[in-house]
């Protein structure tokens, strides 16, 4: 059964992670969200679901806000074969996600740990702001802690440095 959002809040709550919850209506893109009024926007992340040329390796890349999603540059980042954004049959497979739900928070879903979960740096030492498993909300937490809820259920997840 896919994590939901309920699942997310009992973990930070257990965790002891400090965290709020901006309330929304669904939200298909990053731009679509800014039509409403959301506390520390700056912060929110654009995440993006890619594959490589022959699927077999899936990254869940969240970046800044503003940047453009250079898919060359992140290839040499990741050290990845050419990228393409995963289809959202894979989404849905892989991370048990709908398009607009794409999150870090889904790396969770991910039993057969398929997909890493890479972010950008800029957030590094502050809050990032990503959906709780649903395009309904949005919840900001410290990028480090989201890290390491990914890593202790076995995803491999850390920063990248895109500039």
């Amino acid at each position: 059964m896919p994590v939901s959002r309920d699942d997310i809040q009992r973990m930070l709550d257990a965790g002891g992670i400090a965290y709020t919850i901006a309330e929304h209506p669904a939200v298909f893109t990053i731009e679509e969200l800014y039509d409403h009024d959301i506390p520390d926007r700056d912060r929110i992340a654009k995440n993006l679901f890619l594959r490589d040329d022959r699927k077999r390796c899936y990254y869940l890349v969240s970046i800044r806000p503003d940047a453009r999603a250079d898919l060359k540059k992140l290839r040499h980042i990741l050290g990845s074969r050419p990228l393409s954004f995963a289809s959202e049959e894979d989404l849905g497979a892989i991370l048990c996600l709908a398009k607009g739900e794409v999150t870090p928070f889904g790396i969770l879903n991910d039993a057969g740990h398929r997909a890493k979960a890479f972010i950008d740096s800029f957030f590094k030492d502050g809050l990032i702001g990503v959906h709780p498993n649903t395009n309904t909300a949005t919840a900001f937490l410290p990028a480090d802690d989201l890290i390491a809820i990914l890593r202790s259920a076995g995803a491999e997840a850390g920063y990248i440095d895109l500039g």
